[in-house]
């Protein structure tokens, strides 16, 4: 086997990160016997992205390895019964939904093996099981926010190449394709946010084209119009419309302001994130507030949050209902606990906990998480938290626990990279009674607990669906300290 040999091949199952696997027999002798590459004897693993379980397919061979080979997917042979037509016309161009042709029951179904092969293989936990995912309560239109890129190269979809259409090809306002750093697919329709969403990505395009408004290019580093960000208050219909610029006009913001004032009137504040450097970011060096609060309220549960136009908050609203609750009863929590939030960026599950609890303690790396978090309590009327803004490695010490109390029950909720060796040796010698690990990355989540093997009994593992048609997948582990 080489790069450019057609392969057919029937699809066995899902793999990590969204592809599929059908084995084939070893090509060599040197392959067989070598875990993933040949199973047990079953086979070469091949990869093939954009596979579905039950196909046959034929791809072609783009990478060979020891282990295993990468394919690309040529043709569908024979469909499995697993696939859907997918909804969005972009679909296959642009990369927010790579599952849209597979059934949503199917999806959760993946994520739950992805959850469980993590914990098994790179957790230790032989007998990991995960229980059935809880659905995302839409699986379309499910975001609060969205962030559209302005290019001046415009990349055409399949559909758009064969129409054999006249395309300007120097301006684009929509999502990267795929594994492009400067090319964009000019949107006129998503099914992630909202209708309004749509409305407003449409309307600022023919605003921007009318006016002259050069979209800023990520070669030249020219141009006026970077980024477009859409928040929308799930709870309560509040809407944020957030133009990321190459330096500020005042005239040029009137001018937008006017058409979103007169024309949308469910936007309640307009902002100006002004971004002079080269990196490709929507967060800048300030924020202009053109007209509204310049902050976009929304409700978890019973809590309301204040947002501001770069603050972090879980993008899919109810589905982080549904998160916090599953974090919230798998720490069993009682009138007296002290609880341990670390990572708790804007307090918004320590503040979830904390009228179930004694006292709550976070702790955050970004000091304006920790600001937010504060503000947060205060908002809520919830007085019994104390948050620290600072890095775990140095926070985390015995000297913390001293000062603040050893806890009954630590929540983890770490970015993709996971937890410190460092810091998951500091909660081994801790030992707290109850530990709720939520991750958005189930393979580190594996990692680090692996290391509390003997210390901890694993007792309970729920994945939670934020991000339907794609393989990503939040997971809560609950462990409770053995003996």
């Amino acid at each position: 086997m080489k790069p450019g040999d057609l392969l057919d091949l029937t699809i066995e199952a899902f793999a990590d990160r969204g592809k599929s696997l059908a084995r084939v027999p070893a090509p060599g002798s040197d392959d067989a016997g070598d875990g993933l590459g040949d199973e047990a004897g079953r086979g070469y693993v091949v990869f093939v992205a954009g596979a579905v379980p039950g196909d046959r397919v034929r791809a072609v061979v783009l990478k060979r390895k020891r282990r295993h080979a990468e394919a690309r997917l040529v043709e569908v042979v024979e469909p499995s019964p697993l696939r859907v037509a997918p909804r969005c016309e972009y679909f296959g161009t642009c990369g927010g939904c790579k599952w849209q042709h597979v059934d949503y029951a199917a999806q959760l179904e993946m994520k739950r093996g992805s959850v469980e092969g993590a914990l098994r293989h790179a957790g230790g936990f032989a007998d990991a099981v995960a229980l059935a995912p809880i659905a995302s309560p839409r699986p379309y239109f499910y975001r609060n926010k969205m962030e559209f890129s302005f290019a001046d190269a415009r990349w055409l979809s399949v559909d758009e190449i064969a129409s054999e259409e006249v395309f300007d090809r120097s301006f684009a306002l929509g999502l990267h394709a795929p594994g492009s750093f400067e090319k964009v697919l000019d949107l006129e329709r998503c099914y992630l946010q909202s209708d309004l969403s749509v409305a407003l990505v449409n309307r600022t395009r023919a605003l921007a084209k009318a006016e002259g408004w050069a979209p800023y290019g990520q070669r030249s580093h020219e141009g006026f119009l970077r980024h477009l960000v859409i928040r929308h208050g799930e709870h309560t219909g509040e809407t944020m419309v957030n133009v990321v610029t190459n330096g500020f006009d005042a005239d040029r913001m009137a001018t937008m302001a006017n058409v979103l004032q007169s024309e949308f009137p469910a936007v309640t504040t307009f902002v100006c994130t002004v971004h002079t450097g080269w990196g490709q970011t929507a967060i800048g060096e300030r924020v202009e507030t053109i007209y509204g609060p310049g902050v976009l309220r929304d409700r978890i549960g019973d809590l309301e949050f204040e947002i501001a136009p770069n603050a972090f908050f879980q993008t899919n609203t109810r589905g982080a209902e549904a998160l916090y609750a599953v974090a919230r009863s798998f720490a069993d929590l009682r009138p007296d606990d002290l609880v341990y939030d670390l990572y708790c960026g804007a307090g918004t599950i320590s503040l979830f906990m904390a009228p179930h609890v004694r006292h709550v303690v976070g702790v955050e790396l970004v000091p304006e998480a920790i600001d937010n978090a504060r503000a947060n309590a205060l908002r809520n009327g919830i007085a019994n938290t104390t948050f620290h803004a600072g890095d775990l490695l140095r926070v985390f010490t015995p000297g913390f626990v001293e000062a603040h109390g050893a806890p009954d029950v630590l929540v983890l909720d770490p970015p993709r990279a996971g937890v410190h060796p460092k810091v998951m040796e500091e909660i081994a010698r801790l030992a707290p009674e109850r530990l709720v690990y939520v991750s958005c990355n189930p393979q580190t989540q594996a990692r680090d607990l692996a290391l509390l093997q003997g210390a901890y009994r694993l007792d309970a593992v729920q994945p939670v669906d934020m991000f339907p048609h794609t393989d990503h997948v939040e997971n809560v582990a609950r462990l409770t300290r053995a003996g």
